[in-house]
C-alpha cells in the first residue's frame, strides 16, 4: 500500500466525522511497547463526550476491517485531544485567537525558545502573544515559520 496509515484513515474517518459535526485533530499510529496503536482525536466546537468517541470507534472499525489497511495487530482509540490540544496548522491558530496558548520555537526570540500566554492575533503569518515577563505584561510577535509546536494551555 502505497499510502501512509494514517492518510487511510484520516480518507476513511472524515465522511463518518461529517454528519456528526465532528473533526478531525490527528490520526497517529505507533508502536509502544510490543504493542501497536492507532488513535484518532476527535473534536467540536462543543466538544466531544464518550459517546462521539464510542459512535466513531464503531463506524471506523467496521471501515478499517473492509479496507484492512493494517497488517499487523494493533489498538483502535478513539479520543478528544483533551484540553491542551496541538494547533496544528494557520487555522487552528486563527481559531485559537482570544485564548491562552503554549508555543515553542525553532530559534530564541527575546532570548527564548519557550512561552505561554494570551493570542491575540494571529495576521499575516505572525503570532502576537501577551506573555507575562516578570511582573509586567509584554506583547510578543512570533513569525509563524519560527513555530516548532503550538498548542492550548490551562492558565495557572
Amino acid at each position: 500500500m502505497s499510502k501512509k496509515v494514517t492518510e487511510v484513515v484520516a480518507e476513511l474517518v472524515l465522511p463518518i466525522l461529517e454528519p456528526l459535526k465532528l473533526e478531525l485533530v490527528e490520526v497517529e499510529f505507533k508502536k509502544e511497547g510490543p504493542n501497536w496503536f492507532l488513535r484518532v482525536y476527535i473534536d467540536s466546537e462543543t466538544g466531544v463526550d464518550l459517546e462521539d468517541c464510542s459512535e466513531v470507534s464503531e463506524k471506523l472499525s467496521e471501515q478499517l476491517d473492509q479496507v484492512d489497511p493494517i497488517e499487523q495487530a494493533y489498538f483502535l482509540e478513539v479520543s478528544s485531544p483533551g484540553a491542551e490540544r496541538p494547533l496544528k496548522n494557520e487555522k487552528e491558530l486563527e481559531n485559537a485567537v482570544g485564548k491562552y496558548i503554549h508555543v515553542s520555537t525553532y530559534e530564541a526570540l527575546d532570548g527564548e525558545k519557550s512561552f505561554e500566554g494570551d493570542l491575540l492575533s494571529f495576521n499575516d503569518g505572525v503570532l502576537t502573544v501577551e506573555v507575562m515577563k516578570k511582573t509586567r505584561k509584554k506583547q510578543l510577535d512570533i513569525p509563524y515559520e519560527k513555530v516548532a509546536k503550538a498548542r492550548l494551555a490551562i492558565k495557572l
